[in-house]
């Protein structure tokens, strides 16, 4: 079949695109294909299913990759920018994530596919993996490997990076760029749980703790987040250790800094210990009432002794070196992707023209809190508004 747009992924950013190019009223047939069989099932996961789609704190310090600039051009100007292509309700939390009123990110899938179908998408095919973009005639050709072969003068990637497979995106589909002389920058698990050194908290998995956790390599700090930390029996996981896996997951020598108790003072946390000190209590206990039964004890036993000050100074400043993670199956995103050097202003292709990226396959990635989903509809807006400047 020929179209105006074939649009190649329809997770966020190819959904995005689709809406706003739709809402164009150019009458253009559009198509939109994926290898899974249903639209924006990565997006109805989001916010642990409740939807975090941007933040109030749009800012570029909270996206990683190339050519930072241009996606503070797309995606910084407006936090709500997202939330346009939706006939719903948003809030933002006290933390500035904005959900959807309804929390229930299943619901802005639906809205979106509702949307697509109603303004007259010419087609939607699932279950149908693309294996080979190419260019013929000055239109685009695409296959899924058999006889089926769809036509446009206008391509769209939008097929995502390489985390979590069972959303069909298993880093296969970069090789469609590829094809066109595109490199990928490396490749990283992001947004993810850390392994890390165990020996000091075998005794505290499944607890939760909230923290500020810095992150560290080669003596230097990389970030500093305040949030929940899960301990498990491989090392941590929780929103602060997603928030701080995109700054040392391409570190070997990363360790972690965890600040427990930190609306304390040292001062106010070693009078409370010195006053149970002094009356009697036993050393495991110092922390009972203060912290996590479990937790106390690991960090007082950590700090090797009764002495109230090093008990403090541990429990301030409770290291754990980085192993690695746990791998692109149990990632949120991809860290790196197509090299933003080869693609314009416009998200196009510098060596295939009316080829345009959007989403996660560009070596963009953003921390924890929404910007990942902005990233998406944004980029994927930009790219329809390329594409209906040229129509």
């Amino acid at each position: 079949m020929n179209y105006d747009v074939l649009i190649i992924g329809g997770g966020a950013s190819g959904l995005a695109c689709a809406v706003r190019l739709l809402k164009s009223g150019k009458n253009l047939r559009l198509g939109l294909i994926d290898a899974g069989d249903r639209f924006g099932k990565k997006l109805s996961a989001t916010g642990n299913g409740q939807g975090n789609i941007s933040n109030l704190d749009m800012s570029c310090g909270h996206f990683h990759g190339g050519n930072i600039p241009l996606v503070e051009k797309i995606a910084c100007s407006d936090p709500y920018a997202g939330t346009k292509l939706f006939d719903c309700l948003f809030e933002a939390d006290e933390k500035g994530r904005i959900y959807p009123s309804g929390r229930q990110a299943s619901a802005l899938a639906d809205n979106l596919i509702k949307r697509i179908r109603l303004n007259g998408m010419t087609a939607c095919i699932q279950n149908r993996k693309v294996t080979r973009l190419y260019k013929s005639d000055n239109v685009f050709a695409v296959s899924d490997g058999g006889n089926q072969i769809e036509i446009a003068k206008f391509a769209v990637l939008c097929t995502g990076g390489k985390a979590q497979k069972q959303f069909k995106t298993d880093g296969s589909s970069y090789s469609l760029a590829q094809e066109f002389g595109h490199e990928l920058t490396p490749l990283y698990p992001s947004l993810v749980q850390l392994k890390t050194q165990t020996d000091y908290i075998k005794t505290l998995k499944g607890i939760r703790a909230d923290c500020v956790v810095s992150a560290y390599s080669d003596g230097k700090l990389l970030n500093k987040v305040r949030g929940d930390v899960i301990f498990t029996d491989y090392g941590v996981s929780g929103n602060a250790v997603f928030s701080l896996s995109s700054y040392v997951t391409d570190k070997p020598d990363a360790i972690l800094s965890i600040e427990f108790l930190p609306d304390f003072t040292e001062s106010e946390i070693e009078n409370c210990i010195t006053a149970k000190k002094n009356a009697g209590w036993e050393t495991s206990e110092l922390l009972s009432g203060s912290l996590h039964n479990q937790i106390g004890r690991a960090v007082i036993k950590r700090a090797g002794g009764n002495s109230v000050r090093e008990i403090v100074k541990t429990l301030k400043n409770f290291t754990l070196p980085v192993f690695g993670t746990l791998g692109f199956d149990y990632a949120q995103v991809t860290r790196g992707g197509i090299d933003m050097r080869d693609v314009t202003e416009e998200l196009e292709s510098k060596f295939a023209r009316n080829l345009f990226f959007a989403g996660e396959i560009l070596d963009v990635d953003g921390d924890c809190g929404g910007y990942n989903l902005q990233w998406a509809f944004t980029s994927g807006i930009a790219v329809a508004d390329a594409i209906l400047k040229r129509i």
